[in-house]
């Protein structure tokens, strides 16, 4: 690993901020001068305030399961190297690279706006995903608490929500959870990719360790909510081969069902990615680049639909194979559960109908 302290930035996952694909123009240091500050110095984080229109945003993609998502924050001070969601970031003028992790966006309005959704004649309840795009359990979470809050909107208006996060910082509310538990309004998924520490450290490097989202699990099974193991992602040639002894941890540890993804390096991903996995891999950068192209035919992304998250070709079906097999020796729990949506109810409204 070329940890010279010139080239790679501790701390943080990405090591290069690509240009911004909606940029014509961009600020580059062609010469390296005595006096001159490094050019991507290593600063910290920045809190950016948003005020958005809506927080409910919508998903087309069939292959997701859910149908609306809520993100209270934007960017991700975890670092994971191969987020998904660095690309959105390019839409408010940021890169998808560093300026991912140290430029994070908070929607501090987030608990108005959802209010103001479900206040509405016409709105329908129906399972909203939090978070679709950066974890919602994030450092920041600690300090602002949106989460938290939203957490008790969907409580008052009994409202089901689906949460994923790799944060034991989850443990806080679990007040929360275990009522909205107790009436059939809420499933959890924990993510773990590795149970090896220095896989961790390098490919999320502001996370919490796999021991402790393990333990994550068990607190939430032990309050029956139920919860579930995301391996993802899958990068063949890193920690493809820890699938079978991740579930199986999980399922001790109280996780009902599983799923996994294959990585796809989409867009500005790829530049980030690879410049990655040639500083923390160098001798098998190489193999690692072309076991990924293997799933997902000859390109490091493939954007179809049924295809993108599992991949496809020989490497993905061996990949599906472990993970199936394992899934029937340590996990013969139910599925994950429908949850409710008949409870839905507006306090305000309906409190005042009591009335008369």
């Amino acid at each position: 690993m070329d940890t010279n302290e010139e080239t790679y930035f501790k701390g943080r996952g990405a090591q290069v901020n690509p240009h911004n694909k909606f940029f014509e123009q961009q600020y580059v240091q062609e010469y390296i001068e005595g006096l001159d500050e490094p050019f991507l110095a290593a600063e910290g984080t920045k809190i950016i305030g948003t005020y958005p229109k809506s927080i409910l945003a919508k998903v087309d993609s069939p292959d997701i399961g859910f149908s609306r998502s809520l993100n209270p924050y934007q960017g991700c001070e975890h670092g994971c190297i191969y987020c998904y969601a660095r690309n959105s970031h390019q839409y408010w003028g940021y890169s998808a690279g560093l300026d991912f992790e140290r430029k994070i966006l908070v929607k501090y309005n987030a608990v108005e706006l959802l209010e103001e959704a479900f206040n509405r004649e016409t709105y329908t309840p129906e399972l909203i995903f939090m978070s679709g795009n950066t974890d919602c359990y994030q450092p920041i979470e600690r300090k602002l608490q949106l989460t938290r809050r939203l957490l008790s909107t969907f409580l008052t208006y009994k409202h089901p929500v689906s949460l994923i996060s790799k944060n034991v910082l989850m443990l806080r509310d679990l007040d929360i959870l275990t009522e909205l538990a107790t009436l059939g309004l809420v499933r959890v998924s924990v993510t773990i990719n590795s149970l090896r520490e220095e896989v961790r450290r390098k490919m999320e490097p502001r996370t919490a360790t796999a021991g402790a989202r393990l333990k994550l699990i068990e607190q939430l099974a032990e309050r029956n909510i139920p919860v579930s193991l995301m391996i993802a992602p899958i990068v063949p040639g890193i920690n493809s081969d820890e699938m079978p002894a991740l579930i199986k941890q999980a399922a001790n540890a109280g996780a009902r069902w599983a799923s996994y993804t294959i990585v796809r390096l989409n867009g500005a991903i790829a530049q980030i990615f690879t410049d990655w996995v040639h500083k923390n891999y160098p001798d098998s950068a190489a193999k690692i680049i072309h076991g990924i192209e293997a799933c997902h035919g000859g390109k490091l992304n493939d954007s179809q639909w049924g295809r993108r998250i599992r991949g496809d070709g020989e490497t993905a079906a061996g990949i599906r194979q472990l993970f199936n097999i394992a899934v029937q020796k340590y996990m013969n729990g139910p599925a994950a559960p429908p949850l409710r949506t008949d409870l839905f109810t507006r306090p305000n409204r309906d409190g005042q109908l009591q009335l008369f």
